[in-house]
């Protein structure tokens, strides 16, 4: 289960950012997942209690706002939507596809004191 390592990640990054940043309580994380970044989003929110707990960001509620994934279809010439790696193209069934976003796991923003 990689979700509690990227957790884990989560909060080393907002405490550096408490650290310059001056704030000492965090109230909200809004993250950006996308569907290619091979993450549970459920394991995520549960991993977030878990881990928060003594933290700054304990108690912080944990907006996940997912992002579709996005190929470059070379035999349509054309980018599609993606569910998940390994799927085919969903116009041509085809699989020579060069993925252009939705692996992307970023903090978007934080509500903190």
């Amino acid at each position: 289960m990689h979700e509690m390592a990227l957790c884990e990640e989560l909060v080393q990054a907002i405490q550096a950012e408490a650290g310059s940043q001056g704030f000492s309580r965090v109230h909200a994380v809004w993250l950006e997942v996308g569907a290619l970044a091979a993450v549970e989003c459920d394991a995520m929110r549960f991993n977030f209690d878990i881990i928060t707990k003594g933290t700054l960001a304990e108690d912080a509620r944990l907006d996940i706002m997912e992002v579709d994934g996005t190929a470059w279809c070379m035999p349509c010439a054309t980018a599609v939507k993606l569910r998940r790696f390994g799927d085919p193209c969903p116009r041509c069934e085809g699989y020579q596809l060069r993925v252009l976003d939705g692996k992307q796991i970023k903090i978007r923003q934080l509500e903190v004191t």
